[in-house]
């Protein structure tokens, strides 16, 4: 058991994807030792020094020996695993090595569309639109068998869409946000009224690290969002108004957006066309006192700097379509 605030040995499967290059800062900005291991082939985020570079893929075993050594952590938060195939690997290859193993989840694996809100942990999983949220829910329950049968020290944590200056909270992301920037009519499910909630990185940070290496959140699981929600709407014309355009909002039903791309289903029918609102006292029973606190105004200005330094990767071909529907729609 580690003693409460002592400082951690932490493994980190991924470390530079929005949330996991998030949860690296804080752990660092904490005080603990943190080991990054991924295939070292994205920088998009800077990640702060002092940390350990390991290079491997995760879903080669040997790779991951090789790379580990003889190293032993406190914790492992393992943002690299979809399937349950994946946890099982991730298991056996921290086993004798790691002490509590941190599973990301995913909001989306909550009851698809919810029966009641708010949305708490006990809300039940099913999500039968998206098989991403599915095999979520399945290494969610290969990970409960583990802790009951075996009293396995992990948790699972799910948090809901999460942004940050390289990922505006968008339907469409960056295909969305530069139809906005130029001027061209930016497609929005349904009436755009849905209720979404949305969280800056680092505030889904800084409620992950108090859970490392906790033994009362051994066996839990715990979601990490904002309180509030805003409609699809309104988080649209909050970016149109920081970067000082005009938002033309063309409404598309969902079905009829998804009809001609299926690959839209799960994220919009699976996710973002339900409205989501979530009850955090679980997550400040582990944190006191925390909660989201980048309004989406900030996150925003962030994102138009981040825009001004920088050119993000569009969709061609998920532009032409927003094209064609807008076309249909007029």
């Amino acid at each position: 058991m580690v003693d409460p605030g002592a400082a951690l040995s932490i493994l980190f499967y991924g470390g530079s994807g929005v949330i996991s290059a998030a949860c690296v800062r804080e752990a660092v900005a904490a005080g603990h030792r943190v080991s990054v291991l991924n295939r070292g082939q994205t920088r998009s985020r800077m990640l702060p020094e002092g940390i350990e570079l390991l290079q491997a893929d995760v879903r080669d075993s040997g790779a991951v020996a090789h790379a580990l050594g003889e190293r032993r952590f406190d914790v492992v938060a393992d943002f690299l695993a979809f399937h349950p195939d994946n946890v099982a690997q991730s298991l056996e290859q921290v086993r004798g090595r790691v002490g509590h193993y941190v599973f990301i989840s995913s909001a989306s694996a909550y009851q698809t569309p919810p029966a009641r809100l708010p949305v708490t942990e006990s809300t039940p999983l099913r999500n039968p639109m998206w098989d991403y949220s599915r095999n979520k829910i399945a290494c969610e329950d290969l990970l409960v068998r583990r802790y009951r049968d075996e009293g396995l020290p992990m948790t699972i944590v799910r948090p809901s869409h999460t942004y940050d200056e390289t990922s505006p909270p968008l339907f469409g992301g960056w295909t969305t946000a530069e139809r906005l920037l130029r001027g061209a009519p930016v497609v929005v499910p349904g009436d755009g009224t849905s209720l979404w909630t949305v969280t800056h990185a680092r505030d889904v940070a800084r409620g992950f690290v108090p859970l490392l290496g906790n033994p009362a959140a051994y066996g839990e699981a715990v979601h990490l969002t904002r309180d509030d929600a805003l409609p699809l709407n309104a988080i649209v014309t909050t970016l149109a108004d920081v970067a000082g355009v005009g938002a033309d909002l063309v409404h598309v039903a969902s079905d009829t957006l998804c009809a001609a791309r299926p690959d839209l289903t799960g994220p919009l029918l699976g996710d973002m066309a339900n409205s989501m609102l979530f009850d955090n006292t679980k997550a400040r029973s582990f944190a006191p006192g925390w909660h989201a606190r980048t309004t989406l105004a900030q996150g925003a200005r962030e994102i138009i700097r981040w825009r001004r330094e920088h050119t993000p990767e569009v969709d061609h071909d998920l532009d032409a379509y927003f094209d064609q529907l807008v076309a249909r729609v007029r």
